[in-house]
C-alpha cells in the first residue's frame, strides 16, 4: 500500500525519496516514487500559536485590566510563508490511508508533524496506524536503515503532549508576564518591551546576580604557606594544614585571614626535621570524553574558537543537512548505540580522507577499542553528534563548519584511543607538629590525550618524589604568599551554556537540585542558543567582547519580577514535570492548571501593586514592535 511520508524539512524529504524506490518525480511541495510513495515535508512549524487578539479583538491593544489573558480553546494557525506548503500537506493527507511521521527525533520534531495532522482532522483509525520513522544521518544508507526500523507513531504521543504543553505554558507565562510588565515599565517612562519568560527570565536573573555580585565584591586579604623542603633537583614544597585551634582566623572556606599567624608558623617550621607520616602513590585513569551532544559542542566551540551558540548550530545544521558529513545535530545525547559500532570502520575512514590534519590520529586509533560512549540504556530518540561515513572535500566548508567538523571528529576518534594514565602521589609532613601536604600528578602514558597536542598534556605534570613512610628530610624555610580573594568572573557565551546545562549548582533545595541533574537544565538543546540571542536583541543582556553582561532594563525587570521567576527552580519545575510527561509519569491537564493559577496569582498582584522602584528609573528605549514568535520555529533547509 502507497505510504505518505511527511518530513520535517525538505532537505530529509529529499534523504527518504533517495532511498526509495526509483524514479523519483518532484513536484510542488512533494516528491512521488517509484513504487507509488509520496514524500512531502513542511518547512520546519508550518502551523504557529495565534496572537491573542484572535481570541478577542480588545487584546489588539495592551491593557493591564484586561490580563490574564487565559484561551479556553487553543487555536494555532498557518505561518503566513508556510501556508502554500500547509494546502499541499492537507490534500495529501485526504489521499493516503498510511501515513509516516518523519520530524527529527526529538520533543520539537514529534510535536511538529503531529500538530499538522491534528490541524487537518485525520481520523482516529488513520492515525491509530501512523508510524514513526527517526533519522540522525542522512546519507543513504543510513537512511535505508532507519526506513527498516519503524516504530509506531503512538509510542512518541506522550512526547508531543509534553512539547505541546510546554508550548502553551510558553505562550500564557510569556504573554502575560511580558505585557503586565512592559505596562508597568510604560507608566514609568520605558518604551522598550520587557520581555519576560519561563527560560528567559531565569536566565537574565543569573547574569543580574553575578554582574552585581562583582560590582559589590569586597576583597580580602588571606596567605598561603608552603614549606621548601630541599631534594636533589628540585625542592617539594608542602602546603600548611591549619588545626582546628586556628579556626577564629579562618574564613568559611579555610583560607587563613591573620598574617601573623603564618608568619609564626613560617618562624617555626624553618630548619627543622620534616618527617614524612604518611606516603601514597597510585595510578589513576581518565578515560575519554563522550562524543559531544549540541551543548557541549557549543561550550568547547566556544572556548576554542570564539563562535556563538548560534553560530555553531548554524555550522552544525549545514553539516547535517547541506553537507550531510555529521549526525542529527540537536541532541542532548553524548553515547551512541551498540549497533553503531559496526560502523566505526567506514567513520574513521571518511574522517582520514575528509581532514588530512585527523588522518594520523585515525592511523593511531585501536578499532578494537570500544569507550564507555555506547550504551543502548543511554540513548532514546537521538545519539550522540558524530561524523557520518560520508566521503567529501572539505574545501567547500566556511571555515566554522570547518571547525566544527573537525571538533566533532576529534571527539569520535577519542573513543578509540586508551585511558590516560596518570601517577599520583602524595606526602604528608610533620613539621614542628605542623601538619604540610604535598600532591604531585605526572602524565605517564596520554592515551587519547595524544589528540590535544603537547601543551595540554604538559599542564598536567606536577613531580612529587615517591618517599617512604618515616622518611626524614630538612625544611629550610616557610614561603609565605600575601594573596587577595577575587570575585567571580563575568559569564561569557561558553561559561553561560555551562550554567544552564549545570544550572543544578545554582540552586539550593537539595531535592530540586537532585530534579535538575536528572533533567535537561535551562532550555533545551535545541533552543539554548535562541534564547540567548532574544535576550541579546531584546536589550536585557549585552556582549562586552566576549562577555554577557545584564543592561539596565535587565536589572531593572529582575528586580521588578516575584523572586521565583528570576531563579531556576520554577522553570527546573515545570522541566521535570515535562519530562515525566514524556515519559508517561506525569498527566497535561495538572500541569497547565498550576501554571494558570500561578499566572493568575502574579497578575493580581502585579495590579494590586504601584510601578517597582527598579522600573522607575530606566533609560528609555526606542520603542519596538514586539510579536512573540514560536521560539522552537526552525529555518527551511
Amino acid at each position: 500500500m502507497p505510504r505518505l511520508f511527511i518530513a520535517e524539512k525538505p532537505s530529509l524529504g529529499r534523504a527518504i525519496a533517495a532511498a526509495l524506490p526509483s524514479p523519483q518525480k518532484k513536484d510542488q511541495g512533494f516528491i512521488r516514487c517509484g513504487n507509488g510513495d509520496v514524500v512531502t515535508w513542511c518547512i520546519g512549524h508550518l502551523l504557529e500559536q495565534v496572537e491573542p487578539d484572535a481570541y478577542d479583538e480588545k487584546y489588539k491593544r495592551w491593557n493591564l485590566d484586561d490580563l490574564p489573558i487565559i484561551p479556553d480553546k487553543w487555536k494555532l494557525k498557518p505561518r503566513k510563508e508556510a501556508a502554500k506548503q500547509l494546502s499541499v500537506v492537507r490534500k495529501l493527507l485526504k489521499e493516503f490511508d498510511t501515513v509516516v511521521h518523519a520530524g527529527d527525533p526529538d520533543r520539537e520534531g514529534q510535536l511538529l508533524v503531529d500538530e499538522v495532522i491534528d490541524y487537518c482532522r485525520v481520523s482516529k483509525a488513520k492515525k491509530d496506524k501512523i508510524q514513526r520513522l527517526l533519522i540522525s544521518d542522512l546519507n543513504l544508507p543510513a537512511v535505508k536503515t532507519s526506513l527498516s526500523q519503524m516504530r509506531s507513531n503512538r509510542e512518541f504521543i506522550p512526547l508531543s503532549i509534553s512539547a505541546l504543553a510546554r508550548s502553551r505554558a510558553d505562550w500564557l507565562y510569556g504573554m502575560n508576564m511580558s505585557r503586565g510588565y512592559t505596562l508597568l515599565g510604560q507608566k514609568a517612562g520605558y518604551k522598550g518591551v520587557l520581555s519576560v519568560g519561563r527560560v528567559q527570565s531565569p536566565l537574565v536573573g543569573l547574569v543580574v546576580r553575578r554582574d552585581e555580585e562583582i560590582e559589590n565584591f569586597v576583597p580580602k586579604d588571606f596567605y598561603t604557606l608552603d614549606a621548601v623542603i630541599p631534594y636533589q633537583q628540585a625542592p617539594i614544597l608542602a602546603r600548611w594544614q591549619p588545626s582546628e585551634a586556628c579556626q577564629p582566623w579562618q574564613d568559611e572556606e579555610g583560607r587563613v585571614l591573620n598574617r601573623k599567624l603564618v608568619e609564626n608558623v613560617a618562624s617555626r617550621i624553618a630548619g627543622q626535621l620534616a618527617t614524612v607520616t604518611a606516603s601514597e602513590q597510585k595510578q589513576s585513569k581518565q578515560a575519554p570524553p563522550l562524543p559531544y551532544s549540541l551543548s557541549a559542542l557549543q561550550i568547547d566551540a566556544a572556548k576554542r574558537f570564539g563562535m556563538s551558540a548560534q553560530q555553531v548550530l548554524d555550522a552544525c545544521q549545514s553539516l547535517y543537512e547541506k553537507h550531510k558529513l555529521i549526525t542529527y545535530p540537536r541532541s542532548d545525547s553524548r553515547h551512541l548505540p551498540v549497533e553503531h559500532f559496526k560502523q566505526a570502520s567506514a567513520v574513521l575512514g571518511a574522517v582520514s580522507n575528509n581532514e588530512v590534519a585527523l588522518a594520523q590520529a585515525v592511523a593511531g586509533a585501536d578499532q578494537t577499542l570500544r569507550s564507555k560512549a555506547w550504551n543502548d540504556s543511554k540513548v532514546d530518540a537521538h545519539h550522540a553528534i558524530i561524523p557520518t561515513p560520508k566521503k567529501q572535500s572539505l574545501s567547500g566548508l566556511s571555515a566554522h563548519e570547518a571547525n566544527i567538523y573537525q571538533q566533532v571528529a576529534r571527539q569520535y576518534i577519542m573513543q578509540f584511543y586508551p585511558a590516560a594514565m596518570y601517577a599520583d602521589s602524595k606526602l604528608i609532613f610533620d613539621i614542628a607538629g605542623g601538619c604540610f601536604i604535598a600532591k604531585g600528578r605526572v602524565l605517564i602514558e596520554p592515551g587519547w590525550k595524544a589528540l590535544l597536542g603537547k601543551d595540554a598534556q604538559d599542564k598536567d605534570d606536577n613531580t612529587v618524589p615517591a618517599l617512604p613512610k618515616g622518611a626524614e628530610l630538612t625544611c629550610t624555610e616557610g614561603l609565605i604568599k600575601d594573596r587577595k580573594t577575587e570575585p567571580p568572573k563575568h559569564f561569557t557565551e561558553a561559561t553561560l551554556l555551562q550554567a544552564m546545562t549545570g544550572i543544578a549548582k545554582f540552586v539550593a533545595d537539595k531535592e530540586l537540585k537532585k530534579i535538575l541533574k536528572e533533567t535537561d537544565g535551562l532550555g533545551t538543546e535545541a533552543t539554548r542558543a535562541g534564547i540567548i540571542e532574544t535576550l541579546l536583541k531584546r536589550k536585557l543582556l549585552t556582549r562586552a567582547g566576549k562577555l554577557i553582561k545584564s543592561t539596565a532594563a535587565g536589572r531593572g525587570l529582575i528586580h521588578a519580577l516575584p523572586p521565583e521567576s528570576t531563579y531556576p527552580d520554577m522553570t527546573a519545575h515545570w522541566e521535570h514535570q515535562l519530562h515525566s510527561m514524556a515519559e508517561r509519569g506525569y498527566a497535561y491537564q495538572p500541569f497547565m492548571d498550576g501554571l494558570v493559577k500561578q499566572v493568575e496569582t502574579i497578575v493580581v498582584q502585579l495590579k494590586a501593586g504601584d510601578v517597582p522602584e527598579s522600573l522607575r528609573h530606566l533609560p528609555a528605549a526606542e520603542p519596538r514592535n514586539f510579536k512573540r514568535k514560536r521560539r522552537t520555529t526552525k529555518k527551511k533547509a
